[in-house]
């Protein structure tokens, strides 16, 4: 893709580049000195038709070159059919970490941002990573976070987020990497959970790893599901196994049989309805 073209800020629709990929211009505004990085972002789903064209439209709207690519790891429903206005869809292996790598291989980005399909981006979030990404010692990050409904204690979950202990951040943050970084890491381990926490532990080696304070708003189904306190403290506790030792494929055992955790863990009553 020529310079000039990579640099447009013209408002207008998406410019349909190698094999479909969509690369937006951003909205017209100044022009910097130097072209602005091209942020691919990957978005890894599996029937998401609810929620994957609110996530796609949070992109489209940003500032600055870009391109969505969707990988689809199978879906029933209607959610490749709905990506497509919006994104170059290719398909993948199901699994979050398979599904990215593979969307990384397609993208053409000097950065790559990893967004969940259940996730929105707050309207700076391309320029504030760009931004950020002009300090050379910084090889990636993540932003904070917020939830898409009012309760006290996913509001206390989200307010830790702005810190930066490592039990603290996720994937559903948004994570971002250069992509001659995640190559040099070879992507993500393609394991079964965790795949988000692996990911930032190798990235710190590389170098500075940024914690930007723009917040990416997430989906709190899980959390409903489940019950908030008792979510919580299932993530805790997942992460800290994994810090301990613990096998990913046993951790992803008991993500989805909670009998399997122990008893301890299990029994945090949630959060009374308001």
């Amino acid at each position: 893709m020529a310079d000039a073209e990579r640099a447009g800020r013209a408002s207008g629709p998406p410019v349909t580049c190698r094999a479909g990929v969509r690369r937006f211009r951003g909205r017209a505004g100044h022009e910097p000195a130097a072209t602005p990085l091209l942020v691919s972002v990957i978005v890894p789903a599996l029937n998401e038709a609810e929620r994957i064209a609110d996530c796609l439209r949070s992109i489209a709207s940003q500032q600055g070159p870009h391109e969505i690519v969707v990988v689809d790891g199978g879906s029933s429903d209607a959610t490749p059919a709905l990506a497509r206005p919006y994104a170059a869809v290719v398909a993948a292996p199901r699994g979050r970490a398979a599904q990215m790598n593979a969307g990384a291989r397609r993208g053409d980005g000097e950065v790559l941002l990893f967004l969940h399909a259940d996730c929105r981006l707050p309207a700076a979030a391309l320029a504030a990573l760009r931004g950020a990404m002009d300090d050379p010692g910084a090889v990636g990050g993540t932003f904070t976070l917020r939830f898409d409904m009012e309760r006290g204690l996913l509001r206390l979950y989200a307010f830790f987020t702005r810190f930066k202990p490592r039990l603290f951040h996720y994937g559903d943050q948004g994570i971002f990497v250069r992509r001659a970084v995640f190559e040099r890491m070879g992507g993500f381990a393609e394991l079964p959970l965790m795949e988000d926490v692996d990911f930032l532990r190798r990235l710190r080696r590389e170098g500075t790893v940024l914690l930007l304070r723009e917040r990416v708003t997430t989906s709190a189904r899980r959390f409903l599901r489940r019950g908030i306190a008792r979510q919580q403290l299932l993530n805790a506790a997942l992460v800290l196994f994994y810090h301990l030792g613990v096998a990913p494929a046993v951790l992803a055992r008991w993500y989805g049989l909670e009998p399997a955790l122990p008893a301890d863990l299990t029994r945090v009553p949630p959060e009374p309805q308001r």
